[in-house]
């Protein structure tokens, strides 16, 4: 039983994310629904994992209480060690501002069309209390720019851009704060073969040069096929 104890605690400390038992369920009584059935896993720091199942399998409910951006019922998720069900919802915004990147499947969600897409892309450190025109965030959103392909946009608009540009953009964005995890969901849902590959390669380029961890929930195989370790779920549970 130590033994065991002293293997699980080292495993999460290993772990970028771990999930531990966890359930969410809806509604109450005759209309309770089961999202997530006591889901474990632990993804390990570096890597990429692809969470696939079908539409109303939990894939999607995973990813958010996985993110912190729901609660679960039951279990316990841990961001690098760090308990999200033990943090007030305060500290849990500055967790995901600071330690977590996010891709969405919606333009609308990435990107804030009233600022220059330079200005998307620092936002999270705007956010933080970084200074806009110091010149160190400035170099950060202009190196990222570059690095996703898109040097010397950053003054332009978002809706100058394709979707695919867009989403490489929000890879950017996501990238700046040097997050721990990157959660992607659906990140190539609406995009055309070549866009979903060079988007796909980013991420996968963030695991590869940068050691971040990137989760990524996905229908498509194909997407799937970039990750290193696919997860599968169905009925709320991983298969």
């Amino acid at each position: 039983m130590v033994e065991s104890t002293v293997d699980t605690i080292t495993a999460v400390r290993a772990s970028a994310l771990s999930l531990e038992s966890v359930s969410r369920r809806h509604g109450r009584g005759d209309r309770e629904t089961t999202a997530l059935d006591a889901v474990s896993c632990a993804v390990p720091v570096g890597s990429f994992t692809a969470v696939v199942g079908p539409s109303g399998s939990g894939k999607s409910t995973f990813l958010q209480c996985a993110a912190g951006l729901d609660r679960p019922t039951a279990g316990t998720v841990r961001i690098g060690g760090t308990d999200l069900g033990a943090l007030s919802e305060a500290a849990l915004t500055r967790l995901r501002r600071d330690r977590i990147g996010f891709v969405f499947q919606s333009h609308a969600l990435n990107l804030v069309p009233s600022l220059s897409i330079e200005e998307n892309v620092v936002l999270p450190l705007v956010l933080a209390g970084a200074d806009p025109e110091d010149e160190r965030v400035l170099s950060r959103g202009r190196d990222l720019l570059t690095r996703v392909g898109l040097a010397g946009r950053g003054a332009q608009g978002p809706a100058t851009l394709s979707g695919g540009q867009q989403q490489r953009v929000a890879v950017a964005r996501a990238l700046v704060t040097e997050p721990e995890v990157i959660f992607a969901d659906e990140p190539t849902a609406s995009l055309d073969p070549e866009s979903a590959a060079l988007v796909l390669g980013l991420l996968r380029d963030a695991v590869r040069i940068d050691g971040r961890t990137v989760v990524m929930v996905t229908h498509d195989p194909v997407a799937a096929s970039w990750a290193d370790t696919v997860l599968t779920m169905d009925g709320g549970r991983l298969r």
